[in-house]
């Protein structure tokens, strides 16, 4: 699985960052790197969320073996 940040500055000079594929994934940051970093640790949380409520997720395998 592969899941793209897009990053944009906006005019208050903070900085935005939102994962395309996951709805509700944006954030904002004081720095690109913030942002970006930010962006990455709500993805997990979003995906193990979601996988936790039995939901599917793209390109992640749910399903266990023992």
């Amino acid at each position: 699985m592969q899941l793209g940040i897009e990053t944009e500055r906006e005019t208050d000079e903070r900085w935005i960052a939102g994962v395309p594929d996951l709805p509700g994934v944006l954030v904002y940051g004081e720095s690109r790197e913030q942002a970006i970093s930010t962006a990455q640790a709500l993805t997990l949380r979003v995906i193990a969320d979601r996988l936790e409520h039995g939901e599917h997720v793209s390109g992640v395998q749910s399903t266990w073996t023992n």
